[in-house]
């Protein structure tokens, strides 16, 4: 059995309208009901995580990064003046908790990234010598003018930034079709979870009797997985919803420890391994 330690860790905070974190109109309006709202959340966790496989580390998400709050203050894009607000120190950064941990950069053999929102790839810059791998759609979205349009921050990328795209040619995952196999033993993979963005990924982690759900923002927490709720950036209702049934569907299946980047919880959930309360222990038990 392949023996893996697992890092959730906390790049800073964030805060975002409360429209955000649930829409009012599910869809493509949904945006609008974000710029329009005057309601923000609480400080939420960016968390990033590390996976510490015998492959060597692979880094789920690069969090938030100390340029992007001076960069979010200086843009005239309508949603980063007004709609996110960011905290951290520069000992938040994903670089130096590594570091802490043990870690070197070097060490790091793969960067996912779920999708390329300015808290989830602004640590790219602390790995210019990993591979860095995300949906090959998720890439062209975010690049160019029109990316910097849809609120992507391309032009802050590192220089060296070239990602090589997800190949999803390997087996089902439950109710998920494809995956992209990370590691040898197939043990990491990552699945395909549209909704937040239209080709947002999720990457998955069999680790002994459990698996660890990286969701990135397939859903900003538990519960709003558990109640299906919508964010107000998800362009595609259906497709949101469709995608927090295949979680739910898995979590049923088997026992699952699910971990998006803003729940509070995430990192309490990760150290005491709780799972979703959706998997029925009694009837596997009694199989």
């Amino acid at each position: 059995e392949c023996m893996v330690t697992v890092h959730a860790i906390r790049t800073g905070s964030v805060r975002i309208k409360t429209a955000q974190l649930v829409a009012p109109h599910p869809g493509p309006l949904g945006i609008v009901g974000v710029l329009a709202d005057r309601d923000w959340s609480g400080w939420l966790p960016t968390y990033a995580f590390a996976i510490e496989h015998r492959d060597g580390v692979i880094v789920v998400d690069t969090g938030q990064a100390t340029a992007l709050i001076a960069e979010v203050r200086r843009s005239l894009h309508p949603f980063l003046r007004t709609c996110a607000q960011f905290e951290m120190t520069e000992d938040d950064e994903i670089g130096p908790q590594l570091k802490a941990l043990g870690i070197a950069a070097r060490d790091v053999t793969q960067v996912v990234l779920t999708h390329m929102h300015i808290d989830h790839d602004a640590g790219l810059a602390h790995f210019p010598r990993s591979r860095i791998r995300a949906a090959a759609g998720e890439v062209a979205a975010a690049s160019g003018w029109l990316g910097t349009l849809r609120g992507y921050l391309p032009g802050r990328w590192p220089d060296w930034l070239s990602p090589e795209p997800l190949q999803f040619d390997g087996p089902p995952v439950g109710p998920f079709a494809a995956s992209a196999t990370l590691t040898a033993d197939g043990s990491v993979r990552v699945v395909q979870t549209p909704g937040h963005t239209a080709d947002h990924v999720s990457v998955i982690l069999e680790d002994g009797a459990e698996t660890l759900f990286l969701a990135g923002d397939a859903s900003y927490s538990e519960d709003a997985l558990l109640r299906g709720e919508i964010d107000g950036i998800s362009p595609n209702a259906g497709r949101t919803a469709a995608t927090l049934a295949r979680i739910r569907q898995l979590a049923a299946d088997r026992p699952l420890i699910y971990l998006p980047t803003h729940d509070p919880d995430t990192g309490d959930r990760l150290a005491r391994r709780r799972i979703v309360p959706l998997f029925e222990r009694s009837t596997v038990d009694a199989a």
